[in-house]
C-alpha cells in the first residue's frame, strides 16, 4: 500500500514539474504535494547545498525551521555528507540532533545527489516516534532521486 502511495506520488511529482525550468518553483510544488498526501507529518521540504558545504533551508510546508545545518551535522547534514538516506525512528536517540521543532520525534532525510554531488536533501519530520519504516525511506529515496533530475544550474 506505501509502495504504491509513492508510486502515485513520483507520478504526480512527474507531471507538476513537466516543462518547467525554474527549480525553485518546482522544489516548492513538490513539496506541497508530498504535505498534502502523507499523514502524520509535521514538516516537510528542501535543504540546499551551498558552496560551504552548508545546507541552506529551500522550499518547504511546515513551521519555521533552522535555516543553515552545516554537511555532518544532525540527521539531515550526515544525510547530505553521506550521501545515504537516513530514517530514524526517535530523534532524541540520534547523536547530534539538532532540534529545529521539539515537536518532531522521527525523521526521514533522503539525499539529492548530482553527479556525486550533494546538491540537497528532501527532510520529512512527524511528530510520531517510528513514525517512518524502509518503505517510506525507499518511497522518499525514489522521489529525491527524481528530483536530482530537476535544473540544478545556477
Amino acid at each position: 500500500m506505501k509502495a504504491q502511495l509513492y508510486s502515485d506520488l513520483l507520478r504526480q511529482a512527474q507531471a507538476i514539474t513537466e516543462g518547467e525550468s525554474n527549480l525553485i518553483a518546482n522544489l516548492s510544488n513538490i513539496s506541497a504535494l508530498l504535505y498534502d498526501a502523507i499523514d502524520d507529518i509535521n514538516w516537510l521540504g528542501f535543504y540546499l547545498a551551498d558552496s560551504n558545504e552548508e545546507l541552506v533551508l529551500g522550499p518547504f510546508q511546515g513551521k519555521v525551521a533552522c535555516v543553515r545545518i552545516p554537511f555532518g551535522k544532525g540527521v539531515c547534514g550526515v544525510g547530505a555528507k553521506t550521501q545515504q538516506t537516513q530514517c530514524v525512528k526517535n530523534v532524541h536517540e540520534f547523536e547530534g540532533h539538532i532540534a529545529c521543532d521539539s515537536a518532531s520525534n522521527s525523521e526521514i532525510v533522503a539525499p539529492i545527489v548530482v553527479n556525486g554531488k550533494t546538491v540537497a536533501v528532501l527532510d520529512i519530520d512527524s511528530p510520531s516516534i517510528g513514525r517512518f519504516d524502509h518503505e517510506d525511506a525507499a518511497g522518499f529515496q525514489k522521489i529525491a532521486d527524481f528530483c536530482s533530475n530537476l535544473n540544478w544550474q545556477k
